[in-house]
């Protein structure tokens, strides 16, 4: 007899709709084995077959579904058609933009919850971030070997959300030998990619169509770009004609590679100037020294990394945004993104219109943007829609 979770009266709205989810507190009961990981079918109270999925005893998430098909075992072959249906469905998208680097799978969004896959050129880097995308780590790394047999594959599982799950962080050479450096091209622009010490898998691709919006406002603008990273934005906007581009961030790495990033596009680095500094605090330098610049990109790391913390994200948002529209000079260019999941877009634009009224600036915005179509958002996985930008207009 296989495992089994039986749901609360009425708990089963959801799965209905096929959202992959199941909370601890919708679940009834339990039999057979339940370890981390183990593959569990899901019932409704009236003993109807409702999906089968995963089991996390240690998370809210205790079930994360696999698929509601209840002829389709999780197997090798399962694997492999997932990631084979993921790959088919961006050949177009790599195609048109001549991509050396996409996002292949999408966790829950592709099907796969708790997976990320992210290819850079000949290396394929995952993270493994649920107890069941730990406990098939094998059939998974099978089933890319099988799509993509020349790749190397690197594990980046080195996150704190593992321990939510039971799990230790790790990373790990899967599969072929890993470069600590990987080089991709987007959009006409060679990017260095640091796949075994860069952020997330080494880079955040979900940018890609916005780098080249806030680009086609950069000519003869004097950039400034805030929470650099390794400088996109920046070799975007000086490739496009900025005037000058000044990249602030507190990782001599990234800065580092923000330089390299300039050399290997043959732009010119004596427009560019990088710096060590909190961003927080350059942005009040800056308005004590009434200096100005004609464009300036806020891309933060996440600020919400829970329900409770949304609070005091807002508050941190609110700060940066005012203090980019003092500093910008009219007529001024504001690329201003979130990536936090648990920030809704609404409320971020009105965080954004706070702002505005504290500064005592006259803003409008004129493009709403979102991550790139690598990062899909699943009709019935609401939570997959994430990243969320403005760009406005600093009258």
């Amino acid at each position: 007899m296989s495992s089994r979770v039986t749901l609360h009266p009425g708990r089963e709205k959801s799965l209905l709709r096929r959202h992959p989810w199941i909370f601890a507190s919708a679940i009834e009961s339990t039999k057979g084995r339940m370890n981390l990981g183990d593959t569990v079918d899901v019932y409704s109270h009236e003993d109807v077959w409702l999906g089968r999925g995963a089991y996390s005893p240690h998370s809210q998430i205790q079930v994360r579904i696999w698929t509601f098909t209840q002829n389709e075992s999780v197997d090798n072959g399962f694997f492999q058609r997932r990631i084979a249906r993921a790959q088919q469905s961006r050949e177009e998208l790599i195609e048109r933009h001549g991509l050396t680097g996409y996002r292949l799978i999408a966790a829950e969004s592709d099907g796969l919850p708790g997976v990320t896959i992210d290819v850079y050129a000949n290396v394929i880097v995952c993270q493994l971030l649920s107890a069941g995308a730990d406990k098939h780590r094998e059939k998974i790394i099978w089933a890319l070997k099988a799509q993509f047999p020349e790749h190397g594959i690197y594990e980046r599982s080195d996150v704190a959300v593992r321990k939510k799950e039971g799990l230790e962080e790790i990373t790990q050479v899967l599969a072929g030998d890993i470069p600590d450096e990987v080089i991709i091209e987007e959009n006409g622009v060679k990017i260095i990619v640091n796949v075994k010490q860069g952020h997330k898998t080494g880079f955040y691709l979900d940018q890609r169509d916005n780098r080249a919006i806030a680009a086609e406002y950069a000519k003869d603008r004097d950039v400034l770009n805030c929470f650099c990273y390794t400088g996109t934005f920046g070799s975007y906007a000086l490739a496009a004609g900025a005037r000058s581009v000044t990249s602030l961030d507190v990782s001599d790495l990234a800065l580092e590679t923000a330089k390299r990033n300039v050399d290997i596009n043959q732009l010119d680095s004596s427009k560019c100037e990088f710096i060590n500094h909190d961003v927080f605090q350059a942005l009040r330098d800056y308005k004590a020294q009434s200096k100005q610049f004609s464009q300036i990109i806020l891309d933060p790391p996440k600020f919400v990394d829970s329900k409770a913390s949304l609070n005091r994200a807002c508050r941190g948002y609110k700060d940066i945004n005012m203090l980019a529209m003092q500093i910008m000079a009219p007529g001024g260019i504001l690329a201003t993104f979130s990536c936090s999941g648990l920030m809704p877009f609404d409320l971020f634009q009105k965080v954004v219109a706070d702002a505005a009224l504290d500064a005592g600036r006259e803003v409008q915005i004129i493009q709403r943007l979102s991550q790139a179509p690598d990062h899909p958002v699943s009709t019935n996985y609401p939570e997959g829609f994430y990243l969320k930008g403005l760009i406005c207009k600093v009258l």
